[in-house]
């Protein structure tokens, strides 16, 4: 089993992003909070901000085979108070990336970079309940569930619960 390259993503990676968001928002939609439909309509410009240099953020990208197969986005807080709090945001393995490491790496790579950033002592997190996989892979990374947020989002006449994560620094 090959193990993933993880980087962050660029401009230049922005066709290869939304294919891949796309994928993800389309194959499992209980998991995120975003429906496809929604980031389909995001302009070119929306996207080129969110994988600018001077972002506000960092989206890193598992690369298999040169294929994009996941994601992960990490932001930090920007209120001073809160600035010392960076949240993981959209994750995502293509179904047939998964169960080769993919996502720990993601996260272990998100869980380095943030080390990186001077003043950062929390990770966090928030995974839907119907996530179990996810959820474990969390918890193997050292992640605890702080709290669970119930009726956090209704779906097709469904209500899910959040899971709310951290992991201290």
């Amino acid at each position: 089993m090959t193990a993933p390259s993880i980087r962050r993503l660029t401009l230049a990676d922005a066709p290869a992003y939304r294919e891949a968001r796309l994928a993800a928002l389309r194959a499992d939609p209980d998991a995120f909070v975003t429906t496809a439909e929604h980031f389909a309509a995001w302009p070119a410009e929306r996207l080129a901000e969110r994988l600018a240099p001077d972002a506000p953020g960092v989206t890193l990208g598992a690369f298999l085979k040169g294929d994009l197969v996941g994601l992960l986005t990490l932001m930090r807080e920007q209120p001073p108070t809160q600035a010392h709090r960076v949240n993981i945001f959209s994750v995502s393995v293509a179904p047939a990336a998964r169960g080769q490491g993919v996502g720990e790496a993601l996260v272990r790579a998100a869980i380095a970079e943030v080390q990186t950033w001077p003043g950062v002592t929390a990770l966090n997190l928030a995974v839907m309940d119907t996530q179990h996989a996810a959820r474990r892979l969390y918890e193997r990374c050292g992640f605890r569930v702080w709290g669970t947020q119930p009726d956090a989002v209704r779906r097709d006449g469904r209500v899910h619960a959040e899971h709310w994560m951290w992991l201290p620094l």
